[in-house]
């Protein structure tokens, strides 16, 4: 049997010897790109590297990376979809492209010294072509030339990675798949649609710019941007069925198992299997999201509750979320040290969440049943009624509505949450328009002001203070920091007045790359709980500021208009959140 880490261990060994450096694992929160609220791949901590700035330990990279998504939510249940999962990548940065990438996976998957799986049970898709550009028939004789007969190779135009907005880097995608059936042969004629195949990896082939007009670029810098799914990878070389028999999701599963007087509903059981690992490091991350009604928060708290809800289903009785939490905190804390660090606070919180919801959601039903039972479906108003007072996510609503052939005007719940001028979603459904280059100008002004303000509040308030975490997105900064009482107003303006000085003198904003202990030793801030990799970029603010940051900047503090403190609250026990905006005439 081959274990994930065993698996993840290959993986880095085989692209390090193809010079690939090892970077560290990134915050679950993307820093670098507010197009999403998670890091769904590990691409996103990448984007400013993607876009041309020179990485700090070269052109070929590779790493594992916690994602989540939520796209695929309703998903979850079945043998191979996850919120939460590590990733595998690797990446060249404008150095080897099309041809040694699918070599690479290639010989990794097949070869006796790495994986060595049957090539008969391989098949890829490639980007079928539509009327922008053609179909991708270099990516075909690459695969041809690796040995993969045509019969296994099938062309989709869905095979299409980006841009994320309007515009931005892009390009086709070749994913691979493998037959996972045991008690099937394998069929000549390769199906996408067959369930037996199931996707394993997937090489984004980055050569493309998308303009603001529409038009289509060759890149200077074409990229590869990759991702296999360790979960799903270790089920097929473990001739399993399902992700949810692998290891440590297993023995989550069947603890859940135990604690249901149903445990015939499995997909429930893989529910609040899934879910529950996901909030737990989701609360873990350094980051630091809490349960609300607003962007990761939605999520998270979303996942909780949902959680809870299937664990009602299966008649899992008295609060179970600490449970689980403990027991995927055990399961995971060596690999992942943060668990066990922030157990306090993840248990916490699951607590008072679970707490919160599980009255709401008795009531709810409750009143949901009264509603729902001489009618075949829901106004606006009853809807927003169960959503507002009783807390349920709108997503849940319609999934039980769905399970009890209801249906639900949703425009009009819709109109009722304009009227109480309810935003509890906008955030979580919030995508920035403008694509990826345009976004990194302004990704670039907050995060220099988002330095300076660091600064500031060193030395307006307490050299003491460090940064707790960060988060960009294209309205507004959020900066949390270690603090134990209420900023006055007085403080608020003094830390603005501070930070639109610096802006005001016009200091130049320059990078320097050297070794971790170095930069330390220069007195260069760090965020607090976060990895870094040996070899770092230093941003200076002048000589107002030096911090440890992988960027982007802009060039000189002239470019970042006016720096207005919107909001500076409580986030947790000794710690304060601010939020900010940059204003322009």
């Amino acid at each position: 049997m081959i274990t994930t880490n065993k698996l993840k261990q290959k993986y880095i060994d085989f692209f390090k010897s193809k010079g690939h450096a090892v970077i560290e694992q990134a915050s679950l929160i993307p820093e670098n790109d507010n197009t999403v609220l998670f890091t769904t791949a590990g691409m996103h901590p990448l984007i400013p590297f993607l876009l041309g700035q020179p990485h700090p330990l070269g052109k070929r990279l590779v790493d594992c990376q916690l994602c989540v998504r939520t796209t695929d939510i309703d998903k979850v249940g079945d043998e191979v979809h996850f919120s939460l999962f590590e990733m595998l990548g690797n990446w060249s940065l404008g150095d080897y492209f099309k041809k040694e990438s699918i070599a690479y996976s290639y010989e990794f998957l097949t070869s006796k010294q790495w994986l060595n799986l049957d090539k008969s049970r391989i098949a890829v898709t490639v980007f079928s072509g539509n009327k922008d550009i053609a179909k991708d028939t270099s990516s075909i004789d690459c695969w041809l030339e690796q040995g993969l007969p045509i019969e296994r190779i099938a062309g989709l135009e869905e095979n299409w990675w980006g841009p994320a907005g309007d515009c931005g880097p892009c390009g086709p995608d070749t994913e691979v798949f493998y037959w996972k059936e045991n008690s099937k042969p394998v069929p000549k004629l390769f199906d996408p649609n067959d369930k037996g195949w199931v996707e394993i990896w997937n090489n984004v082939l980055m050569e493309y710019n998308k303009t603001k007009d529409g038009r289509f670029e060759q890149l200077k810098q074409k990229n590869i941007d990759t991702g296999l799914g360790v979960e799903r990878v270790v089920m097929v070389l473990n001739c399993l069925d399902d992700v949810f028999k692998v290891e440590k999701i297993k023995e989550i599963y069947d603890f859940i198992k135990g604690l249901a007087k149903d445990k015939e509903n499995e997909r429930a059981i893989k529910i609040v299997t899934d879910h529950l690992r996901a909030s737990v490091f989701i609360l873990a991350d350094p980051r630091a999201v809490v349960p609300s009604n607003t962007d990761q928060g939605y999520v998270l708290r979303r996942f909780i509750r949902r959680a809870i809800r299937f664990g009602r289903l299966v008649g899992i009785e008295g609060s179970f979320c600490q449970l689980v939490g403990k027991k995927i905190i055990e399961l995971y804390k060596e690999e992942y040290p943060q668990l066990e660090e922030k157990k306090r606070f993840v248990l916490l919180e699951l607590e008072k969440e679970e707490n919160k919801f599980s009255t709401a959601l008795a009531n709810g039903l409750k009143e949901f049943n009264r509603i729902s039972e001489n009618s075949r479906g829901l106004s606006g108003k009853d809807t927003f009624l169960l959503y507002q007072s009783y807390g349920f996510p709108i997503e849940m609503i319609e999934e039980i509505a769905g399970e009890r052939g209801i249906t639900i005007d949703i425009d009009g719940f819709r109109d009722e949450e304009k009227r109480h001028q309810e935003t509890s979603r906008a955030g979580a459904e919030q995508k920035f328009k403008g694509g990826l280059a345009e976004h990194t100008q302004i990704t670039k002004r907050y995060h220099t002001a988002t330095h300076i303000l660091n600064q500031a509040l060193r030395n307006i308030l307490s050299s003491d203070i460090k940064q707790k975490g960060s988060n960009i997105t294209s309205e507004r900064l959020r900066f949390d920091f270690n603090f134990d009482r209420k900023l006055n107003e007085s403080e608020i303006k003094d830390i603005e007045d501070e930070v639109n000085r610096v802006i005001s003198l016009g200091l130049p904003v320059t990078r320097q790359s050297m070794k971790l202990e170095d930069a330390l030793k220069q007195g260069a801030q760090a965020e607090f709980g976060s990895k870094y990799p040996d070899i770092v970029f230093v941003y200076s603010v002048g000589d107002y500021s030096k911090e440890i940051c992988m960027g982007p900047h802009v060039e000189n503090t002239s470019e970042l208009g006016h720096f207005r403190i919107v909001k500076e609250e409580s986030i947790a026990s000794g710690r304060r959140r601010i939020k900010a905006v940059l204003e322009y005439e």
